[in-house]
């Protein structure tokens, strides 16, 4: 039974510690919406998403309303793109106008991203996939809520370096297509490592083919909640404030467990997973950088970070995997800098460079996220961060990613504002030596040892 303290508590977190649901997330199939005529494909998707999710956002609200509980995004993800239009598709104009119609069904039905326009190319490439790619650029800048990802690595496959070139390249010409916007269109697009079929957080959600044709998938967040709850525990040892974490991220994740359910009874779709990440926001007292300061840090990058990471991480995980029936997607800490205050005022103290970050990406939930960099950055420099990137997801058996926005016509010190959740950053300096000779050479890094596991 729940009782009154418990109602007050939540209450209290919602009202004072930015305690959300960060988004439901409906996945939807499309594989039944295959066809060799574009225009017939086109059609289909445009019917079944519209058909499915036309109750999605009126849902998410008045679930939110009736109990009380932010509901901040409603959202949208579908099978890999690239698997769904490579019959039809002949050119990269031709992805584009799946993309468009993803972005008008989108739209239609009032969702703030839809996630799928997706390769999975962590082996090697179908032309197909590889058509799919080389239309990003285009499809991000004629989209408003389309969100792109590729996955170029795994710890069963390798990393495919091919695609890790090909995306170095994409990423660069993505933020010159989107050079009006401060190359907002390389905040929509994400590349992976061991991508997780069931992500409900952008720019990296697809549907994947292992799913049931819909499912609802949440994404809870409370960084204010556990930094308010850490406050409480100061001065205190390692396992007084591992078990206040633990305690802190099950209550958190019970939330979503009940909006998950709910969502799904209301909406007769399957329920998928909670995502238990601590997802940040620009908002003042949303951030992971503060929790790792309340846990002893003078700012995130200091001497310890990557430890204090660690530990939180962990502990978030096993308080929220007894709180959900079923926990999946990437379960764990973001530390995006544009969207976390405590990172930027940490990168502008100098205590948090792109070396730090990667290190730190070793034990977090995904990897160098939503980071400014100089527009002049090479492409060949952004594939070196990539794979770097991916050999610490494919060796760690872990989920990584880089999402990089090269702005164009900026460079080190200066900021760039994205406004709404993606917030601002200050353009980072990257390492200036070369990699050329490395990622020119094409082919594929082979699985480590621990992979063959059958």
């Amino acid at each position: 039974m729940i009782n009154i303290f418990e109602v007050n508590e939540t209450n209290k977190m919602i009202e004072q510690e930015n305690l959300d649901v960060r988004t439901i997330t409906m996945g939807i199939s499309l594989l039944d919406c295959i066809d060799s005529d574009l225009a017939v494909l086109n059609e289909k998707i445009y019917k079944k998403i519209t058909t499915c999710a036309k109750d999605l956002v009126s849902t998410g609200e008045a679930i939110s309303g009736e109990y009380g509980i932010p509901i901040v995004n409603k959202r949208i993800s579908v099978t890999p793109i690239a698997l769904i239009g490579g019959a039809a598709c002949k050119t990269k104009e031709d992805f584009v106008t799946i993309a468009e119609t993803l972005d008008k069904a989108a739209k239609v039905v009032g969702v703030n991203f839809i996630g799928g326009y997706s390769a999975l190319v962590s082996k090697g490439m179908t032309p197909a996939e590889r058509l799919l790619i080389e239309s990003i650029p285009q499809a991000m800048a004629k989209t408003e809520r389309v969100c792109s990802s590729v996955n170029v690595g795994s710890t069963r496959t390798g990393i495919n370096m091919d695609a890790v070139k090909l995306m170095g390249e994409i990423v660069l010409e993505t933020a010159k297509a989107t050079k009006d916007q401060d190359s907002l269109g390389c905040a929509k697009l994400v590349v992976f490592c061991n991508a997780p079929d069931d992500n409900p957080f952008m720019a990296g959600a697809f549907h994947g083919v292992t799913e049931a044709d819909t499912i609802i998938n949440v994404g809870v967040s409370g960084p204010g909640v556990v930094k308010t709850a850490l406050e409480q525990v100061r001065g205190k040892d390692f396992e007084t404030l591992c078990e206040m974490i633990k305690r802190t991220a099950f209550k958190v994740t019970r939330v979503g467990q009940l909006v998950a359910q709910e969502a799904s009874r209301r909406l007769g779709v399957k329920f998928g997973i909670v995502d238990l990440s601590l997802a940040p926001t620009p908002a003042i007292g949303d951030s992971v950088a503060e929790i790792l300061e309340e846990i002893g840090l003078e700012h995130a990058g200091a001497p310890g970070t990557t430890a204090a990471l660690a530990l939180l991480n962990d502990q978030v995980k096993k308080g929220g995997v007894m709180a959900s029936t079923a926990v999946g997607g990437l379960s764990g800490a973001f530390i995006p800098v544009s969207e976390d205050q405590g990172m930027i005022d940490a990168v502008n103290a100098g205590a948090l460079t792109l070396e730090k970050l990667e290190a730190m990406t070793c034990v977090c939930s995904v990897g160098l996220d939503m980071i400014a960099i100089p527009g002049d950055t090479k492409a060949s420099t952004i594939a070196g961060i990539i794979a770097d990137e991916s050999a610490i997801g494919m060796v760690n058996q872990k989920t990584t990613a880089v999402r990089l926005i090269p702005v164009i016509g900026k460079g080190v010190g200066e900021v760039v504002e994205f406004g709404g959740l993606l917030g601002y950053a200050p353009i980072m300096p990257v390492n200036q030596f070369s990699c050329d000779a490395f990622v020119q050479r094409g082919g594929r890094i082979p699985a480590p040892i621990h992979s063959f596991k059958n």
